[in-house]
């Protein structure tokens, strides 16, 4: 089992922006010395929900720093960046980390970003797939052109070339994040791992990755290729010696964080969205994930395993919102719930 943290640099009631991104980067270290697997960055644009804006160039300051931990996105946005552009910058960091870094993408949401970067709803409505295709070109072929509705270029080569890595020749691994049962599809079809939602639990799970072997099959996967497929649960984590006290730390902190991270999203076109009751929602966090003594996480990370067939995890660890209770959130996740898996 691969346990790694969720990284998001949440701004809480009353912190600044530079205090947030300080703790990110300072979990992450922690994260490396504690012994996890992987840290997962996520990506937001204009709102305190969080406040890493390029989870690629936090990535390439965290491989900077680290040595051993992989880092990965959760998620880059495709609809607000250039695929070719993506890929570039993923093969640099595959190349220079010794083959640590996953590039993690994903469709976003129909947010002001698609008009500030100039992408427009119609990247996002329809042009996830032409752009996950042109990636996955990329960072598999030598030489590549464009003949699409949204990108049309000449054949240019790749370069660097990822899969010229010294440590890993399939070049740095893809995953997608996946929400419906279209998206689930699109990574059956190109045989790449998903990225599943901490909002969801271990029957939906189960469900999706199910769907995903489905149309893996259909598509002529090998028995192999779908069997060695490494799928990410995302979660919540807060260890505690007692499962009240653990569950008290994050009722306490996340649904300030929560309501004025979710209430700041602005849709592109004036649609309206119902965003999720933050009490509710934390509740229901606490419920789904390992949240309470270090056996009980050790027991409900076994559990959502051997339910969905997952063994990756990216747990949230900063819901405390606090920068000394983040590092001994990780610290005890290595030393306490690590060892239990094995």
């Amino acid at each position: 089992m691969r346990v790694g943290s969720f990284v998001l640099a949440a701004q809480f009631p009353g912190q600044g922006e530079g205090e947030a991104l300080h703790r990110a980067v300072r979990s992450a270290e922690v994260a490396e010395e504690a012994g996890l697997d992987t840290v997962w960055l996520a990506e937001h644009h204009f709102v305190p929900y969080g406040t890493c804006p390029s989870a690629i160039t936090l990535a390439a300051l965290l491989l900077g720093r680290t040595r051993r931990i992989r880092v990965g996105t959760a998620v880059s946005v495709l609809p607000t960046v250039h695929p070719v552009a993506l890929g570039e910058q993923a093969a640099l960091l595959h190349h220079t980390s010794g083959g640590r870094f996953t590039l993690g993408v994903g469709r976003g949401g129909p947010w002001v970003d698609l008009e500030v970067f100039g992408a427009g709803l119609e990247a996002y409505e329809k042009g996830f797939p032409e752009s996950l295709e042109l990636l996955v070109r990329w960072l598999r072929e030598s030489s590549v052109a464009a003949h699409g509705e949204r990108f049309r270029f000449r054949e240019v080569p790749v370069v660097p070339r990822p899969s010229e890595a010294l440590t890993e020749a399939a070049g740095p691994e893809l995953v997608v994040a996946c929400t419906s049962p279209s998206s689930v599809r699109l990574a059956a079809e190109r045989g790449l791992s998903m990225l599943l939602g901490m909002h969801v639990g271990d029957e939906e799970k189960a469900e999706m990755v199910a769907l995903w072997r489905q149309h893996a099959r259909a598509c002529g996967r090998s028995p192999e290729e779908i069997r060695g497929a490494s799928h990410v649960s995302a979660g919540v984590c807060q260890i505690a010696d007692r499962r009240v006290d653990a569950a008290e730390t994050l009722m306490k902190a996340m649904p300030g964080w929560l309501k004025q991270g979710l209430e700041a999203h602005v849709t592109v076109d004036g649609r309206t969205r119902r965003m999720r009751d933050p009490l509710a929602y934390t509740e229901l966090l606490c419920g789904l994930h390992p949240v309470g003594t270090p056996r009980l996480c050790a027991d409900r990370l076994a559990a959502t395993s051997e339910r969905t067939g997952i063994s990756r995890f990216a747990l949230l660890v900063e819901g405390s919102g606090d920068l000394a209770a983040t590092e001994e959130n990780v610290r005890r996740l290595g030393a306490e719930v690590l060892p239990q898996l094995v």
